[in-house]
């Protein structure tokens, strides 16, 4: 039976994180849980703590300061592919990934080495979004798609599955992806590597606290990132 490590990383989530704990917990019961907390000024690294003292299979990895969501997985990574697991996991800890489709997605990573848990296959929608966003995220993802020829309908998605032997040949020479455009990096990197790459759908729910870490300047310098890889690569 292959072991699970889901990776969760935070940044002022101390409203969410408990609820998204016991979530994976309840889908995933035999799945070990990362939480990569980035020095959280709000707490929320002292509530992961609790959580680990009291709940089997529950670890925490403090860092010193914020780097980016890139930098605390491959944190994440390190720890993970260290101990031996077998499939790890990302999943945000705002609640907007439901950890109820985790079985779903490691059933697909019996097929495959990478999969993503996806807003724009059939079946996958978002919910509370505003129209403006959701309209932002399909064009970046068909721009991704069409610029890098990527087989992919979400390769912004951060709620994935990778089959550790993949993640380290993904990860061979490192990474310096670190904000919007670490997904599509990874991505693109397993996809030339000839690794298998499946969606399953999803329903994303825009957080209901804290504030998004997303704005339109950053999503701009992702897709600037995207041009340039399209043209080196």
């Amino acid at each position: 039976m292959s072991t699970v490590l889901v990776i969760t990383p935070t940044y002022n989530e101390r409203d969410t994180l408990p609820g998204v704990v016991a979530r994976i917990r309840a889908a995933v019961p035999a799945a070990h849980i990362l939480v990569v907390d980035d020095n959280s000024p709000d707490g929320t690294g002292l509530i992961a703590d609790r959580l680990a003292s009291e709940l089997d299979g529950v670890h925490v990895l403090h860092r010193e300061r914020k780097q980016g969501l890139g930098a605390a997985y491959l944190a994440g990574f390190r720890w993970g592919l260290a101990r031996g697991f077998d499939l790890l996991a990302e999943i945000d800890a705002d609640g907007s990934h439901p950890p109820e489709r985790l079985p779903a997605l490691l059933n697909a990573a019996e097929r495959a080495d990478l999969v993503i848990g996806s807003r724009w296959v059939p079946g996958g929608r978002v919910v509370n979004w505003p129209r403006k966003r959701e309209l932002l995220s399909r064009l970046a993802n068909r721009y991704v798609r069409l610029m890098l020829r990527l087989p992919v309908a979400d390769a912004t998605g951060g709620f994935r599955v990778y089959r550790a032997a993949a993640l380290e040949k993904i990860l061979l020479g490192g990474v310096e992806s670190r904000g919007y455009c670490f997904q599509v990096d990874l991505t693109l990197r397993a996809v030339r590597h000839g690794y298998a790459v499946a969606e399953v759908p999803i329903t994303f729910v825009d957080r209901t606290s804290g504030t998004s870490k997303m704005s339109v300047g950053v999503l701009f310098e992702a897709l600037r990132r995207v041009t340039v890889w399209a043209v080196v690569r």
